[in-house]
């Protein structure tokens, strides 16, 4: 189905994945694909789907008998798909495209009070047009009994025709997809997952943006459980239902905290913390080649989210530090949480390392003269602590 030298063989049914921003990238528009076909395959498995593109559609294909309805459940989290539907497959004749409406979509039609033929005709050499070939369907479904009304305003049920180049499609409505771009056309960043509900969403967000997401835990055990480290490895397979990440990397960071609380201010505490992270996340993002660092921060939700702070904590160092969720309100943020399935997740009660040693009254406004001068006492151990929590990262593998 690729080119002419193909076989001439279509299935009775595909799936067809209508492209969004990517139809829209000229000349990089089939690097676009490219990766966007790399990440069906990954999903679905080569070995079950053939999955190739054309005219700014991804078409895919069972090789064998396949679960299209469970394909269609993973495919609807894929990133650079706006709308996708399964379709049956016919020849470009009329008569066979009547046909296979009314046994493809017979028993959706019979329960709908009105319904509208929608065409779409690619192929301009096709020797009806829209209208006359939509006008031609629907007197043949009138003729069928199947349906008895037809409304071209509000139609209970579409029926909508496709015709390209080498086969002729007919679909109900479009389900909507994920949308945004395709994991990995925007590189690769490192993605701060606590067990919250912030984090998850921020991953999800920049991964629909396009960025390969590599999400890195910070674990502070006794203090924080192992069921608190189970908690995180159920988010970060949930955010990879969307970012396609292959492994959860947790890094031990009891000493860290441990000498943070022993050797500085107690205000300083949270925000010495999070500058841990962050060279140990920059650090971490230049092993896997990875260009920035996401983060859950919200303008003004917790002390250590103040501009000040946050430059306070980003000034240790020199890569770009994505925030999407900045510019949300928390319900926003929740609304997002449950769409992706990970909210019921976070709110479980099991402690993350963001909590341990929690000062009393942390700095909010600080100085970055005197957030210096509270690290000062960990210059001299610095760099072991961090080689020694970077030597130690867990790799766990996500389903």
């Amino acid at each position: 189905m690729e080119d002419k030298k193909k076989s001439e063989y279509m299935p009775n049914e595909i799936i067809l994945l209508k492209l969004g921003e990517t139809a829209l990238k000229g000349q990089n528009k089939r690097s676009f694909e490219n990766r966007l076909m790399h990440s069906i395959r990954t999903r679905l498995g080569s070995e079950n789907f053939k999955v190739y593109a054309m005219q700014s559609t991804i078409y895919v294909e069972p090789k064998k008998e396949s679960d299209l309805d469970e394909a269609m459940e993973k495919l609807k989290k894929l990133f650079g798909v706006v709308y996708l539907m399964k379709a049956a497959v016919c020849p470009k004749d009329e008569n066979e495209i009547a046909k296979t409406a009314i046994a493809y979509l017979g028993d959706e039609l019979k329960k709908a009070e009105s319904f509208a033929v929608k065409c779409k005709r690619a192929d301009k050499s096709f020797h009806l047009n829209s209208p006359e070939l939509s006008s031609f369907v629907g007197g043949e479904i009138l003729k069928s009994g199947v349906c008895r009304k037809v409304s071209l305003t509000e139609p209970d049920f579409s029926v909508e025709l496709e015709i390209r180049d080498r086969a002729a499609f007919v679909h109900s409505a479009p389900i909507k997809g994920a949308g945004g771009l395709p994991v990995g056309t925007a590189g690769a960043a490192i993605s701060l997952l606590s067990g919250g509900i912030d984090s998850p969403v921020s991953s999800y967000m920049m991964a629909k943006r396009g960025l390969k997401i590599i999400p890195l835990h910070f674990f502070s055990f006794p203090y924080t459980s192992e069921m608190a480290k189970e908690k995180v490895i159920r988010l970060a397979e949930i955010v990879a239902e969307y970012s396609d990440s292959k492994e959860l990397l947790i890094v031990p960071f009891t000493k860290i905290q441990e000498a943070i609380k022993l050797k500085t201010p107690d205000a300083f505490g949270t925000i010495l913390t999070r500058r841990f992270m962050m060279r140990i996340a920059e650090r971490v993002a230049f092993m896997y080649k990875a260009k920035g660092i996401v983060t859950g921060e919200n303008l003004g939700q917790v002390a250590s989210q103040t501009l000040e702070a946050m430059a306070a904590i980003q000034e240790v160092i020199k890569m770009p530090v994505l925030q999407p969720l900045c510019g949300m309100d928390k319900a926003e943020i929740v609304a997002t949480a449950r769409e992706i399935g990970s909210f019921e997740t976070s709110i479980l009660p099991y402690e993350d390392c963001c909590t341990v040693f929690t000062p009393k009254k942390p700095k909010t406004r600080p100085r970055l003269g005197e957030v210096r001068d509270a690290e000062a006492p960990l210059l001299d151990q610095m760099e072991e602590l961090i080689n020694e929590a970077i030597k130690n990262i867990e790799r766990v593998r996500l389903k």
